[in-house]
């Protein structure tokens, strides 16, 4: 059976210069589309922080520079999340390599496509960090709160339809300290035109999420 042609925004996504669009949409505050996808119900925090959070100190800088992104998740959690990418992945050009790296893993295995971006962003205090949080997870609705990782973490998912060809993006936020993990997840089905179902790219991103903020706690400076 002949390969079906990819949707407009997918054929994008494949090309080296809308990898460097979508890591900067990204990175500036999510690709996310403004309707959650059905069936997602998380649990909410008016707060956007878990309230067993440290309150942050406005002058402490526990990390200093962003770390390797393509280091920071497992070879083994590559080929789970994106079969058949290369697990070394690919880093996006930065303007500052000390405050934002990204790395972006990519691959159309058969009819099924998945893209992971797994991005860190530092900034010049716990402060500031929790405001850029909580205006992100303000900005991105119809999530919830990831517990148990970094000093408050947040998903969401979302469905989208172009063309007739679904595809299903998840995105998490984490705030560490002065540090935040962003983490978009996303996939496709050619053939039967579906997305993979909520719960598959939540879980995904997720996961993905807690290696890179262990990643980043292992290279902690102070």
């Amino acid at each position: 059976m002949p390969p079906l042609p990819l949707p407009l925004a997918l054929t994008a996504r494949l090309s080296p210069v809308a990898v460097l669009a979508t890591a900067g949409w990204a990175l500036a505050s999510g690709p996310l589309a403004p309707a959650p996808a059905a069936g997602h119900q998380p649990v909410r925090k008016t707060a956007g922080q878990s309230s067993s959070a440290p309150a942050p100190t406005a002058g402490r800088t526990t990390y200093a520079d962003a770390p390797a992104p393509c280091g920071a998740v497992p070879a083994a959690t590559v080929k789970s999340l994106v079969p058949g990418a290369g697990t070394a992945g690919k880093e996006i050009p930065s303007t500052d390599t000390k405050l934002r790296r990204t790395c972006s893993w990519n691959a159309l295995k058969g009819y099924d496509y998945r893209w992971l971006d797994v991005s860190f962003e530092i900034t010049e205090s716990d402060q500031a960090a929790q405001k850029q949080y909580k205006q992100r997870v303000t900005d991105k609705s119809g999530g919830g709160d990831v517990p148990g990782v970094g000093d408050a973490g947040y998903s969401v998912v979302n469905l989208t339809t172009e063309d007739k060809q679904q595809t299903r993006e998840g995105t998490v936020l984490v705030r560490v300290s002065n540090a935040l993990v962003v983490v978009t997840y996303n996939g496709s089905d050619f053939e039967t035109k579906k997305a993979p179902g909520t719960d598959e790219i939540n879980k995904g991103a997720i996961k993905a999420a807690k290696e890179a903020v262990r990643a980043l706690e292992g290279g902690r400076t102070s």
